[in-house]
């Protein structure tokens, strides 16, 4: 049973809560030059609420929010939960035709926007959005928009809470959709409270006294709990970067302004170890913990980091459907390679294809009961019935559970392989070849032999100033036979300038299967 009350609003817990226990004048968000506290954030919390209501937004309907990292996302997300309106943030890398499909799917009454990405939105025919009464810009409005700042200014201060119960619809989050149309997740008042408790709280021990960056964005669930709900659970400070994450940028951010908690993604890991400092090396002294999720995170990445910078990197795997970790190494017990155990409150099966469970240390589909399980896919239904099946939801993730209770990632089940007749893992044999000294990034694939057969094969990207040649691409393949069983070497080795990815770092497998032929 989850610890609230039948009647509850996340945006009280996560903002008023804040004012009610004394941290008013907390510092919640740092941005640029800008410092606002956390009276500042619950004022123009009920500004926006207010506005909403005064656009003539009812409770339950949806609002979209495009925004970049910036207090703004703030005001709006809880702004709208506040007002029983259903917020939805989306993807800022996203093209007009993603952000049609969303919208309508939604049938978002509102859109919130920032400015610097009003271009993709206008290519949009407004006679498409048939649902879409009114577009608040975050900065200068273009004609026929209204200001958000403005709107906040006319607005009251003051807002009592809609009352939603604890198991009402609160936001919504759009999949990746790395193989398809985006999904619309259906998160619930009480989501963000059971992972703050259980990732925020009971694994990393965040407090009040921490400072936390995220590399991943608001728009996606591991940033939205990295950098605003998880700090405004204990009255933390979040620090927010507007701009891409270049790696030059994200040092400078961590410099300037000393956070204790580092979140990234793997690839952006990688970036920051491939930067180099033209005199002294960066200073990361004051992050206690790096955190990394999105994709499994190679332990020589983890291994490299840590000796370079003397930080731990606390692998973990959640999900948009789950909202956040529900498997993550912990301070002090970290397991390089693994993802970890099991997050306090989330439990774990790992089955056969006949959802039989499998044997210590065998490979097979990781199911997740939890309470912060998204409750459908929206418009979705069999989709809904496919994943969320009872109490438990199928991740799509081939793991494997040792004795000890560490989990370790095999690979997405439909990007598994087998070659003789045995399971291979992409992410195992990647783990080797991003060892080799000339290698930047990789990703494996299975690729038709000729004979009907899938074989491991290697895309990879080398680091600058190397270059690409049959003798390399050889070297890499001998690189891997000696480190691992021979069927698991790639079968050939394909140079790239890069590897397709979404907006949020993931790797899209499927496109390079898409783009593979038999050699």
């Amino acid at each position: 049973m989850i610890p609230l009350p039948e009647q509850f609003n996340a945006a009280t817990h996560f903002v008023d809560r804040n004012l009610d226990e004394g941290r008013g004048d907390a510092i919640a968000i740092e941005c640029g030059d800008e410092r606002v506290s956390y009276r500042q954030v619950a004022e123009r919390v009920n500004r926006f609420a207010n506005a909403l209501r005064g656009l003539g937004v009812q409770p339950e309907q949806r609002i979209a929010l495009i925004l970049q990292d910036t207090p703004a996302f703030a005001y709006g997300f809880f702004g709208a939960i506040k007002a029983g309106v259903v917020p939805v943030p989306l993807n800022t890398l996203w093209r007009a035709k993603d952000y049609t499909h969303a919208l309508n799917d939604s049938a978002a009454r509102v859109l919130v926007i920032s400015e610097a990405l009003l271009k993709e939105f206008q290519a949009i025919d407004r006679l498409a959005l048939p649902s879409l009464s009114h577009v608040i810009v975050v900065g200068n409005p273009p004609s026929g928009c209204d200001s958000f700042d403005a709107l906040l200014s006319a607005s009251s201060t003051s807002f009592t809470a809609y009352p939603t119960h604890k198991d009402a619809m609160a936001f919504w989050l759009y999949s990746s959709g790395s193989t398809g149309q985006p999904k619309g997740c259906v998160h619930l008042q009480h989501d963000m409270y059971v992972c703050a408790e259980a990732y925020a709280k009971a694994v990393l021990g965040m407090t009040a006294a921490d400072r936390c960056f995220s590399v991943a964005k608001l728009f996606f669930a591991y940033g939205l709990g990295n950098a605003l709900y998880m700090p405004f659970a204990v009255g933390a400070t979040a620090i927010l970067m507007p701009d891409a994450p270049a790696a030059a940028r994200v040092y400078e951010t961590i410099e300037r302004y000393k956070p204790t908690l580092f979140f990234s993604v793997p690839t952006n890991y990688g970036m920051l170890l491939s930067h180099q400092p033209e005199g002294r090396d960066f200073d990361l002294s004051t992050v206690r913990y790096a955190v990394s999720a999105g994709e499994a995170l190679p332990e020589s990445l983890y291994r490299r980091f840590k000796q370079r910078f003397g930080v731990d990197i606390l692998d973990a795997i959640g999900s948009t459907e789950c909202l956040h970790m529900f498997i993550a190494n912990r301070p002090g017990r970290v397991r390089p390679g693994s993802s970890g155990e099991m997050v306090p409150g989330y439990e774990a099966r790992i089955v056969d294809d006949q959802d039989r469970p499998v044997a210590v240390g065998e490979m097979g589909n990781l199911l997740i009961k939890g309470d912060s399980t998204c409750a459908l896919y929206w418009n979705q239904h069999e989709k809904t019935r496919q994943t969320i099946q009872g109490e438990w939801i199928r991740t799509g993730d081939k793991y494997t559970c040792d004795a000890d209770g560490y989990y370790y990632y095999g690979g997405r089940s439909d990007d598994m392989l087998k070659a003789g007749g045995i399971w291979v893992s992409p992410v195992e044999i990647e783990s080797v070849l991003i060892d080799h000294e000339a290698v930047q990034e990789c990703a494996v694939v299975g690729r038709d032999d000729g004979d009907g057969l899938s074989k491991p094969f290697a895309y990879v990207v080398l680091k600058s100033q190397v270059a690409g040649s049959p003798e390399l691409a050889a070297a890499l393949q001998q690189f891997v036979r000696e480190r691992l069983a021979d069927y698991k070497r790639p079968r050939g080795v394909a140079f790239v300038a890069d590897l397709p990815k979404t907006a949020t770092g993931k790797l899209q497998r499927f496109k390079l299967r898409e783009g593979a032929s038999s050699p």
